[in-house]
């Protein structure tokens, strides 16, 4: 799975995905630099609501996803 993210992350021009967990949590790649691989897993940065901090295409906070948990990817067509 962390290859296919790598893959995913790297590929140009760049495809949104969704990263689907073990839990049924998801979560949207939206942006290349709002996803960040760890060897353990991956972090995926939130975007703001928009007019909440003033810099809505800046990630508010992140998430970990543990590659244990990962139990897929979805591409985002049309997003």
């Amino acid at each position: 799975m962390i290859e296919m993210l790598k893959e995913l992350l790297a590929r140009r021009p760049f495809t949104p995905f969704r990263v689907i967990l073990s839990s049924g949590d998801t979560y949207e790649v939206r942006h290349p630099e709002f996803a960040w691989l760890m060897r353990g897993g991956l972090y995926v940065g939130l975007p703001a609501k928009s007019g909440t901090n003033g810099h809505a295409d800046l990630p508010e906070r992140a998430v970990f996803c543990a590659a244990l948990h990962l139990a897929g990817v979805e591409q985002l067509i049309g997003a």
